[in-house]
């Protein structure tokens, strides 16, 4: 299974940008848990495709000429000091939003998890496709792009500002990445951890404005070359908003086959789907290449969708027998003096669906043989049932996963993915 993890890893960052930020924020969610350095990480990685996408293209023009790219006569080193606090500008922004959360300590899992949040992010990016495909041109309006390129005035000053505005313009294309951070540091309310956090992906967003700084030249001209980049995105729109709507739609979310035949068959739709022109053709050609473009489109999305869903369909494991709730699964204990595993989980939480797997695992499923095993379902945050027994258990993140003697006493406690070698360890331990 890590193998095709890494596969999709592999596929979803090759494609493209928006899609990628799906994949990265659950990968980023798993790492939050995990403890690892690696979350700040793959934060700077997240911020750096987030300076991709169509939501900040706008802000490039107006950028270039805060930097100098139009003209004027600054210089490279002035330059890059501007890009500094321009970037500063968007660290402020988001520092100030992750130290705002950590204060506050909402839970945001639940929101990501809710089809009244899902449908409409994914709405979103079926509306960047069709602008990518040339439906409408998604641009600022140009009195707001000449009021934004003065605000705050010239010089350093308007920099900063300009850095405030822009990372708000690119908040619609920050939803995965920045779901995953918002959430881990509501769970952790720590304020030094969540600024840290969110001005690191700050930095990642920078790194295109510190290059445009460092070069300070003119865009590439349009032509046949941007139709295909164009294409490109689009389709990674579409799957990206097939993602989203995995989770909230049962379908989608069913839709995928562990086998490899099942890739090699989504592989060749998309092989089909460029030969027919799903990339290179244009809507705005003749119908008959409009036909082959929509065809070729359609089928390099299903293909690609469906390498995604392989990559995260798992082998058929024998079925566990679950517990639901604590109270039932402690009556048990104490009736067969048998150790309890609790696992707190939630529908929306990715790591707590990766857990499942190491669950299946064949040592850990046979050593957990001798355990009553139980889970404590957290979709809900408001439930005061639920509320209660995180407290109790300091489940302060998910997944986790309690391990309890017979006599009901906590032998172990993972706030955490554990890997299957440590789980089986401490399963044997308790007696």
């Amino acid at each position: 299974m890590r193998a095709k993890q890494l596969l999709a890893v592999t596929l979803t960052l090759v494609a493209a940008p928006a899609l990628a930020h799906a994949d990265i924020g659950d990968r980023l969610t798993a790492a939050l848990h995990a403890g690892s350095l690696l979350a700040y990480l793959l934060a700077f990685v997240g911020g750096v495709l987030t300076s991709l996408t169509p939501c900040v293209y706008p802000l490039i023009p107006i950028t270039l000429s805060i930097f100098g790219a139009r003209g004027e006569n600054v210089s490279r080193a002035r330059a890059i000091t501007l890009a500094c606090v321009y970037v500063g500008g968007i660290g402020v922004m988001y520092t100030s939003l992750g130290v705002g959360v950590a204060l506050t300590g909402r839970a945001f899992g639940t929101f990501m998890g809710s089809p009244w949040v899902i449908v409409p992010i994914a709405a979103l990016f079926l509306v960047m496709a069709a602008s990518m495909f040339g439906a409408f041109e998604l641009n600022l309006p140009m009195g707001l792009q000449t009021r934004l390129s003065q605000l705050g005035g010239a010089g350093f000053g308007g920099a900063f500002v300009m850095g405030l505005v822009g990372g708000i313009i690119a908040a619609p294309c920050t939803g995965p990445v920045l779901a995953s951070l918002l959430a881990f540091v509501a769970t952790t309310k720590s304020v030094a951890f969540g600024g840290s956090l969110l001005f690191t992906y700050a930095l990642g967003m920078g790194v295109l404005f510190f290059f445009l700084a460092a070069s300070a030249a003119s865009l590439p001209k349009s032509g046949a070359w941007m139709e295909t980049v164009k294409s490109v995105f689009g389709v990674v729109m579409i799957v990206a908003a097939l993602y989203f709507l995995r989770n909230v739609w049962k379908p989608l979310y069913r839709y995928g086959d562990w086998r490899q035949q099942f890739a090699l068959w989504n592989g060749g739709a998309i092989l089909v789907g460029v030969a027919l022109g799903g990339i290179h053709l244009s809507f705005h050609d003749a119908w008959l290449a409009r036909v082959r473009k929509g065809v070729g489109v359609a089928a390099i999305c299903a293909g690609s969708f469906g390498m995604i869903a392989w990559s995260l369909t798992a082998e058929p494991l024998k079925a566990l027998e679950w517990i639901k709730g604590e109270q039932p699964a402690l009556a048990a204990s104490q009736a067969q003096h048998k150790p309890v595993l609790l696992d707190f989980s939630a529908d929306w939480c990715i790591p707590c669906k990766e857990m499942e797997h190491v669950f299946s695992v064949e040592g850990v499923q046979r050593e957990l043989s001798r355990y009553v095993i139980a889970k404590v379902d957290c979709t809900d945050d408001d439930d005061a049932s639920v509320k209660a027994l995180k407290v109790k258990y300091h489940a302060d993140t998910l997944p986790t996963v309690v391990l309890l003697s017979p006599s009901g006493e906590v032998a172990q406690r993972w706030n955490r993915i554990v890997a299957p070698a440590e789980l089986l360890a401490k399963l044997k331990e308790v007696r």
